[in-house]
């Protein structure tokens, strides 16, 4: 396969399992271990796509139509079309997707597809969400609440003790 693994696990996540939050884990990786990709900016939009989707079916209509608002301009279709998406027509999507939320007040949730292009990492994704037991185009709705919920549920305290570690070095270099 010529796509990054985590390129795959991603859009397998995003149309399978529907866990946004896991999406924004997966992309966001290979996002920061590679800041100066050209494909940097597509993994980037990608993320705040499947940010959008989990704010949007917590209810955060506002949090989801802001991120969209950034993302819509930001996408690069000729680039997302080497990564096997249409990219047209992933603009076209999102900005459809913002639309209906701006317009409906930001309120009823709804999955967003991206389009993807390439016959044979469809048929990667397919293979691996039939692998994992889940259901290729799921209604995200359907998640159940350990997914809907995601970042609620898990355990900060390493993430926690990265931040209070970064503040307490910060502190000493102010004291100098």
């Amino acid at each position: 396969m010529r796509y990054p693994e985590h390129y795959v696990d991603f859009l397998v996540e995003f149309h399978a399992s529907r866990d946004y939050f896991e999406c924004h884990e997966i992309l966001e990786e290979l996002w920061k271990s590679d800041p100066a990709s050209p494909y940097a900016p597509c993994w980037l939009a990608l993320l705040r796509i499947a940010v959008a989707l989990y704010h949007a079916r917590r209810g955060n209509g506002a949090g989801a139509v802001k991120l969209m608002r950034k993302v819509v301009p930001a996408i690069e279709p000729e680039r997302m079309d080497e990564l096997g998406l249409d990219g047209t027509e992933l603009v076209r999507q999102a900005g459809e997707w913002l639309a209906e939320r701006v317009q409906g007040g930001g309120a009823d949730y709804r999955d967003l597809d991206l389009p993807i292009a390439d016959a044979e990492l469809l048929e990667e994704c397919l293979r691996r969400s039939r692998a994992r037991g889940l259901e290729w185009g799921s209604d995200g709705r359907d998640a159940g609440e350990a997914v809907i919920h995601r970042h609620l549920l898990r355990d900060r305290t390493a993430v926690c003790e990265a931040r209070r570690r970064s503040a307490d070095a910060k502190a000493r270099a102010r004291k100098g």
